[in-house]
């Protein structure tokens, strides 16, 4: 008992050791492309008319640390969730451990659109807003970088997160916690939790605010549907004897 304890310690630390080098190996990696990557997002349609501005002498180097820190976490992701699969694997039958791999590059996937849906469509409605705003109160706009990518990442990162949805609701179907009937109870509760989140992320006007919430609503229903489908042939399938 006590040597299995020691294998899966020494597992683990080795399985830890990979993850953590490949994030230095990003991380110089986003490092040397950061100034690429804060260019591309300055000559976008949006923040190309938005004058950055630095009011310390900090400013500019956290921005750039900041941007591969972020880089490195981005495609340090998929190798840490194969790692998690690879250490369980021992514990999971052969038909468990091939379905729970594809959610590796599956969950990646479906960050990767949320991040992409809300940095192309989402943010620049958000910029647009706040800028009209700004105007019509007669402020002169000064924006700080520092101020600019807090803004940033909290528009597109929660929605990166939100639409791994569809990887959450089918894993708690494998796990017998999410059913059809609970689906069908819990679905007008779930359209107006999305209607608060798309609100909340998006401005105020009506069609940004459906731009959002559709996608999000949709989203749900493509993940109910999986969870539909899977726990039907989960039913239909032979119980082991």
């Amino acid at each position: 008992m006590q040597e299995d304890i020691v294998g899966h310690l020494a597992e683990l630390r080795k399985r830890l050791i990979l993850v953590i080098g490949w994030f230095f190996v990003t991380m110089c990696g986003g490092l040397y492309l950061s100034p690429r990557i804060l260019r591309y997002i300055k000559s976008g349609n949006v923040s190309a008319s938005v004058e950055w501005n630095v009011f310390s002498f900090t400013d500019g180097l956290f921005i750039y640390l900041r941007c591969a820190f972020l880089f490195a976490i981005l495609f340090t992701l998929p190798i840490m969730l194969y790692q998690i699969w690879a250490f369980v694997r021992p514990g999971l039958t052969e038909r468990e451990a091939k379905g729970t791999l594809a959610y590796v590059p599956a969950s990646f996937l479906l960050f990767l659109a949320g991040i992409s849906f809300s940095y192309f469509l989402v943010f620049p409605m958000m910029l647009r807003f706040m800028m009209q705003m700004n105007h019509t109160v007669g402020a002169v706009e000064t924006y700080g970088i520092d101020r600019y990518f807090v803004f940033l990442f909290s528009v597109v990162f929660p929605l990166g997160v939100a639409f791994e949805m569809p990887i959450v609701m089918l894993f708690l179907t494998r796990l017998g916690v999410l059913t059809p009937e609970r689906l069908n109870v819990t679905r007008k509760y779930a359209y107006v939790g999305l209607a608060v989140v798309g609100s909340c992320i998006s401005p105020p006007d009506f069609v940004s605010h459906l731009s959002v919430t559709v996608p999000l609503i949709l989203l749900f229903e493509i993940s109910a549907l999986l969870s539909r489908r899977y726990s039907k042939r989960m039913s239909a399938s032979p119980t082991p004897t």
